[in-house]
């Protein structure tokens, strides 16, 4: 963020300054957590279910804050720093994150979808910054903490912004539209992920187009035009559908695997013509890659732009993490989240992996509501469908995919916990052997893929 002063800060969140009489610093640079200070930045303490950050104001302040936000008055105003007090800390730091984003004449770029978000994210500003000066939202700083963090992070250097925004309830897409008023609005897919709030997928194709409601009325919608859901949206806005469908206008063709290697796959779109790679496997990477190509001709990349700024991707976290151990062993690390599209377009990549033996380790999939057992015995059958060798589920919901995979002639094993089931992936890891382990973030299932890293580097 520019630097601001206080009275600006202020006027910004609607705030009232409590001591204008004392210090008047600028202050570029915001914190919500007091472990965590940039000296002279604002910090502005949070409230959780179960934690009021406003319990360490003086710590902050002490560790070389300037200044604060406070829904809760402080008894003792310090004449060193300054104070100001709002209705709501939380919704103050959208508010302040809105009114730098205002402030920018750069494009912002926001993504939503029910899979594949950070991919999308990660994929978009790669490609542009083969050309320009990059924000992007960092690791999964999706929220509406995360989100305003990202855009305060804006420095006049940036030129263009790809902004990446989850949800799992009705009215969260809007209120971050808000805040960030975006210039490309792109939704990747519409699935399953947090069906248990919205019902269907109706209406979680309602809530995820809630990111039209602050779209530059000049703006470009992109969208996956192979989704049945979102190829039937009709919108006032210019609209661009990617993927296979003869009627989208950026197309897929010429699609190649390369297995664990990567993909590649031509995209044409009405102006040029681009063969595009990617290092990160799964046939579920070419609609990123054909709405990257569309970003980029809309901020004014070139062909070999383009083409430059989609290669140097790489996915982030363990999502698809591609390991090679010992013995010829596979690690495919994609344990970061799960619903069941992304599980299935990883047990694709899984069964076109060259290799001996290929073994899923799956663990529970979090907020399918009533959707939750068929969900879990659809992916267990289609392990056996795919011929993967061995499936070891994990957790309790993920009984369901062992009895799948079972009734349909797959092999199986059931564990209640990670500790249970580790014996038994040491055994079924045989040298030349392939080995998924995919999950809800929730089932922690990192430790797993620590645990067999360590066993077999």
């Amino acid at each position: 963020m520019r630097a601001m002063n206080p009275g600006e800060i202020a006027a910004a969140v609607g705030g009232v300054w409590l001591n204008p009489a004392t210090v008047s610093p600028l202050v570029s640079a915001v914190s919500t957590d007091s472990r965590r200070l940039d000296p002279g930045c604002l910090f502005i303490p949070l409230i959780g279910e179960r934690f009021d950050g406003h319990d360490y104001l003086d710590a902050a302040l002490n560790d070389g804050a300037a200044g604060c936000l406070c829904a809760r008055t402080p008894e003792v105003l310090r004449e060193d720093k300054f104070y100001i007090r709002v209705p709501d800390t939380r919704t103050a730091l959208g508010d302040l994150a809105a009114f730098c984003r205002l402030e920018s004449r750069i494009p912002f770029v926001q993504i939503t979808g029910s899979v594949g978000k950070t991919t999308a994210k990660d994929l978009i500003a790669a490609t542009l910054e083969a050309k320009l000066r990059v924000l992007k939202t960092p690791e999964n700083f999706n929220n509406d903490i995360g989100t305003p963090l990202t855009l305060l992070r804006l420095t006049p250097e940036h030129q263009a912004a790809v902004i990446e925004t989850g949800m799992n309830h009705a009215g969260e897409i809007a209120y971050l539209g808000r805040i960030v008023r975006p210039d490309v609005a792109i939704i990747t897919n519409i699935g399953d992920a947090h069906i248990e709030y919205l019902g269907s997928r109706q209406g979680i194709l309602k809530a995820k187009c809630e990111i039209f409601q602050h779209l530059n009325e000049k703006g470009l919608v992109i969208l996956n035009g192979d989704d049945p859901l979102l190829r039937t949206l009709d919108l006032p806005f210019r609209t661009v559908l990617c993927g296979y469908a003869e009627r989208c206008q950026v197309r897929i063709v010429d699609y190649r695997d390369h297995s664990i290697n990567g993909i590649s796959c031509t995209v044409q779109t009405p102006r040029d013509r681009y063969d595009v790679e990617l290092s990160a496997p799964g046939a579920h990477m070419v609609w990123p890659a054909a709405m990257a190509v569309a970003v980029g001709e809309e901020l004014g990349l070139n062909r070999e732009e383009i083409v430059r700024g989609v290669a140097s991707f790489s996915p982030s976290g363990s999502r698809m993490r591609v390991l090679k151990l010992r013995e010829g062993r596979i690690l495919l690390d994609d344990c970061y989240n799960a619903n069941p599209q992304s599980v299935t377009a990883a047990l694709e990549v899984l069964s076109r992996t060259e290799c001996d033996k290929r073994i899923a380790v799956l663990g529970d999939m979090g907020e399918l509501g009533g959707f939750a057992d068929q969900a879990h015995y659809n992916i267990g059958a289609l392990t056996a469908m795919l011929g993967i060798d061995a499936v070891v589920a994990i957790g309790e919901r993920a009984a369901g995919i062992a009895q799948g995979a079972e009734e349909n002639g797959g092999d199986a094993w059931h564990f209640n916990t990670r500790e249970e089931a580790m014996p038994e992936l040491i055994r079924q890891w045989e040298p030349g052997s392939a080995m998924l382990v995919k999950a809800s973030h929730a089932m922690r299932f990192g430790e797993i893929v620590g645990q067999l890293t360590a066993a077999f580097q």
